[in-house]
């Protein structure tokens, strides 16, 4: 089985080669404006839309106008033209389907962070990574590249470090496959609530790093805008922000690891976060529990291995007895479930969590309702 597998690692650059990078994103920056302001004056004086292809016979004639845009790689050019069209489609998209649409917005200063090699343009030396119009950087190598390069996407951080990014195509191996079920309950006061009584705790990352987050902070509101110093205290805010999301990150893919490697068959709740999240008191826990990223990751790693994950619609999982089925309303406050039916007694996760994975198997069909423990 080939998949597509991304490999991320922090560059190692000079002041000069900086300034060079920057310089691209600032060229791909104008270009991105550019070719909005094109496709909204079409539609506004002539009454019609520009396609991609359109776009991209017109770049010669862009570099005509602006010679700089000879510095850039001719794909990284065309890869500007296709997220611009990528956004137009995600409006449309919206539109059709009655979301809040979004209109594609002008990108301003810091607002346009990364560009994109999509098919030649640059290569892997050993430790360096060769960039057509830049030229070799050093790359911290972490781990092996696997597989064949497909794309070299190239990425500023807040803190103001720059990061690649190499997707590649890999053939893996599923693993021996497993006899055991599981579902997974995910919460707050607990990370997550397995349907067989084990649990994994909530690591409460943005908690911990809230009081050195909340210094910086108020140390950053007190300097004048446009200073070094803000700059500065700003970046060491971002690489805050950075850390935590690096913690929360690492632990979602060892925990994912963990359950890819002994469980078979593997249910999770089709949570929608956004709308949990919307005037919620508790918005800033679910956010720092990155249920999403969680899911994300152990779908990806479950298809690798060769396991069977089902899907389940949260509704009521909480509330409807395992034993009986018997649905009982509950306050969020109540973290038993007694059932008044037949006295089933056991943790509100606990419960939810065996009624996701009688769900999850039904869906699957791999394993009967009645072997579902």
């Amino acid at each position: 089985m080939i998949i597509r597998k991304a490999f991320q690692f922090r560059l190692r650059l000079t002041k000069k080669q900086r300034r060079l990078l920057q310089e691209l994103l600032e060229e791909c920056r104008w270009l991105y404006n550019e070719l909005l302001f094109q496709r909204k004056l079409a539609y506004e004086e002539l009454e019609m839309f520009l396609s991609k292809y359109q776009q991209n016979m017109l770049l010669p004639f862009l570099k005509e106008e602006r010679p700089s845009l000879e510095k850039v790689h001719s794909q990284v050019l065309q890869n500007v033209v296709d997220r611009l069209d990528k956004s137009f489609q995600s409006f449309f998209r919206r539109c059709k389907a009655g979301e809040k649409p979004g209109f594609p917005r002008f990108r301003g200063m810091h607002r346009y962070d990364s560009v994109c090699y999509p098919q030649s343009g640059f290569s892997i030396q050993g430790n360096q990574l060769y960039l057509s119009k830049i030229g070799k950087v050093r790359v911290k190598l972490h781990r092996p590249i696997e597989g064949i390069i497909k794309t070299c996407t190239l990425k500023k951080t807040a803190s103001g470090e720059w990061d690649v990014t190499l997707s590649c195509e890999v053939s893996v191996s599923e693993k021996p496959p497993k006899e055991e079920a599981v579902a997974i309950d995910m919460g707050i006061e607990s990370f997550a609530t397995f349907s067989n009584g084990q649990k994994i705790e909530n690591p409460r990352f943005f908690k911990k790093g809230e009081k050195s987050l909340a210094k910086a902070q108020r140390k950053l509101s007190k300097l004048n805008k446009g200073t070094k110093e803000r700059s500065k205290q700003g970046k060491r805010v971002a690489k805050i922000h950075e850390h935590i999301k690096n913690q929360r990150k690492d632990f979602c893919h060892k925990e994912a690891r963990k359950i890819v490697d002994q469980y078979q068959y593997i249910c999770i709740e089709d949570l929608n976060i956004m709308k949990m999240v919307e005037k919620s008191s508790l918005a800033k826990n679910i956010m720092d529990v990155s249920w999403n990223q969680f899911r994300q990751i152990l779908t990806y790693k479950a298809e690798e291995a060769g396991r069977k994950l089902g899907v389940v619609n949260p509704a009521y999982t909480s509330q409807t007895c395992y034993q009986c089925g018997y649905i009982e309303k509950k306050r969020l406050s109540e973290r038993t479930h007694r059932c008044s039916k037949c006295g089933y007694t056991v943790s509100r996760d606990l419960n939810a969590a065996q009624n996701i994975l009688a769900l999850g198997l039904d869906g699957l069909g791999a394993i009967p309702r009645s072997l579902r423990l």
